[in-house]
């Protein structure tokens, strides 16, 4: 049976492994060095979360070394090795032919170091590490480049782009998660090449920017994208809210797109059905925008941008439930403004949800994003606490069932989903708290 492997391997499992798995070519007499993210993660001191190896040994070769290994991309040389349980990319050094669809190469030829460090993207992506002394192979200046804080496209940054154009998601990414300057030719050529992003599928969009709204800068990424242009073709809901005003008293920070930026920013939960709420939550407002005298209103802009959020996962294909979950989320924001007059029941129905952490940790990004108002997060945030102590969820089991009702003699049919919804408003509204009562109560009002 296949070892399975482990979702979250240490820094010290991933160097054993990468180096138990560099030895084995090294000692059949090829060249092994990692390459790439792991090399520049070591030297920015950031977490290992994989090991890439290359070689001058050729897949076939690389695969007798190693049973039980698969290729995920043969023509491009890279074979996937599971030592220890972990999964480890081991590629030939490789140069490649031309980019005719603006993601792949047409043809690849394996060669040497100096091919494969060309062909890369970033200077600080093409960094060869020796697995056992650690020393560094650099050609393309990339640890230079490190140490002034800067993305650079190796090479030609124009060709680079032409290329791949997701590469211009990417660069987005690294410099937003490394906090980098982007190179003025690297930046010159993603302004005059954002177009071409539109030949990248919207799966690999949707990635790259989970991967950026998951980061350290969100907000930085956003207006990143926004000056090359990237966010024009990728998302045009996003740049729509550019020069749409807001109202001074709840709104001194600017327009919606600031808001969004800063909100993005605020956000302490970043799992990708959160940042993508975040990011979505006033996509309504562009269309729901009404001024009256020195008042600007967004009436409605919540189930606007429900809809919205619905079309642009579908847009990007992410999962049913995702996109459910994030368009629940941009419905409900403004919920928290009404949660202190809310019935019991509702409340309770309110802070039950399945997304109630995401729920919060949006509205306080909300509000620290805007008028730094964090009154209704902190009622609702004590609700939930007081439950918990209680040790007794917001949303509890029905006292009773269907089965329950029939076999107090009522048939099946409508009115049993009437009963069920009748009591389960009074169970939250906490009148009626066991099942001798809940039967009681049943029989009292729809008798036979």
């Amino acid at each position: 049976m296949e070892e399975q492997e482990k979702t979250q391997p240490t820094e010290s499992e991933l160097l054993a492994g990468g180096r138990r798995i560099a030895g084995r070519l090294t000692e059949a007499g090829f060249e092994a060095w990692f390459v790439g993210g792991c090399v520049r993660d070591q030297l920015l001191d950031l977490p290992l979360k994989d090991i890439d190896i290359a070689t001058d040994a050729t897949p076939d070769q690389a695969a007798t070394l190693f049973p039980g290994s698969r290729f995920v991309g043969a023509r491009f040389g890279v074979l996937i090795v599971n030592e220890g349980g972990i999964n480890f990319e081991v590629t030939t050094f490789r140069r490649d032919g031309l980019y005719l669809n603006h993601r792949h190469p047409e043809t690849v030829e394996f060669g040497t170091m100096e091919d494969d460090s060309r062909r890369r993207d970033f200077t600080i992506n093409a960094l060869y590490q020796d697995p056992t002394t650690g020393a560094i192979r650099d050609l393309v200046g990339g640890q230079s480049d490190l140490e002034g804080k800067l993305l650079r496209c190796v090479g030609d940054a124009r060709l680079r782009f032409k290329e791949d154009a997701l590469r211009l998601l990417r660069a987005v990414r690294f410099a937003t998660r490394l906090d980098f300057q982007i190179e003025e030719q690297t930046w010159e050529a993603m302004c005059e090449l954002a177009p071409t992003i539109e030949y990248i599928s919207p799966e690999r969009h949707r990635e790259e920017l989970t991967r950026i709204l998951t980061g350290p800068a969100p907000g930085r990424g956003m207006r990143l994208m926004d000056e090359c242009g990237l966010l024009h073709f990728v998302l045009p809901e996003i740049e729509a809210l550019k020069g749409v005003e807001q109202g001074p008293q709840y709104h001194p920070e600017g327009d919606v797109f600031v808001h969004t930026c800063l909100v993005l920013d605020k956000l302490e939960l970043k799992t990708p059905i959160t940042v993508w709420a975040a990011l979505l939550h006033d996509v309504g407002k562009p269309a729901t925008s009404r001024r009256t005298g020195d008042r600007i209103s967004f009436h409605g802009h919540e189930s606007v941008g429900a809809k919205m959020a619905r079309q642009i996962m579908r847009r990007f294909r992410a999962s049913s439930d995702e996109t459910h979950a994030i368009s629940d989320i941009v419905a409900s924001h403004m919920k928290f403004i009404d949660a202190q007059n809310m019935k019991r029941s509702t409340l309770r129905r309110f802070i039950g949800r399945e997304t109630i952490d995401s729920d919060l940790a949006l509205h306080r990004a909300d509000a620290l994003g805007s008028n730094g108002n964090l009154e209704y997060y902190k009622f609702v945030k004590d609700q939930i606490q007081e439950f918990a102590e209680q040790r007794r969820p917001p949303v509890p089991p029905p006292l009773l069932n269907g089965n329950d009702l029939i076999a107090m003699g009522y048939e099946p049919g409508s009115l049993l989903g009437i009963i069920l919804a009748e009591l389960q408003e009074k169970q939250l509204e906490e009148e009626i708290t066991n099942i001798t009562d809940a039967r009681r109560w049943v029989l009292d009002n729809f008798p036979f």
